[in-house]
């Protein structure tokens, strides 16, 4: 399980832990959906219906300081949840950081 979240954040990607129901994941969609990802470069990993969710959600927890989603990391390193990934949108700091790791078209 920690290998599967190691897995999925290695890299110059965009990566969303999240569950469908969360308004706070739905929020952090929403902000993430108006940029211009390359293929691949942003991956929404719904982990509800998982059996090994709450050990992810442990791990996230040993990895980022958070238990709770939307986790969203930028290359490797977490940014937060979805009013973080909001705020930094708002503040223009986002876009940039979608740049330094090459993932917008």
């Amino acid at each position: 399980m920690a290998e599967f979240v190691r897995a999925q954040i290695k890299g110059d990607k965009v990566v969303v832990f999240l569950k469908p129901s969360c308004p706070y994941c739905v929020l952090a969609k929403d902000v993430l959906s108006k940029y211009k990802f390359k293929g691949g470069h942003l991956e929404l990993i719904d982990i509800s219906g998982r059996s090994d969710m709450g050990s992810i959600q442990d791990y996230l927890q040993q990895i980022t300081g958070g238990r709770t989603v939307p986790r969203v990391f930028i290359g490797e390193k977490c940014i937060g949840g979805g009013s973080d990934v909001e705020s930094l949108d708002r503040s223009g700091e986002l876009k940039g950081m979608l740049q330094a790791i090459g993932s917008l078209q």
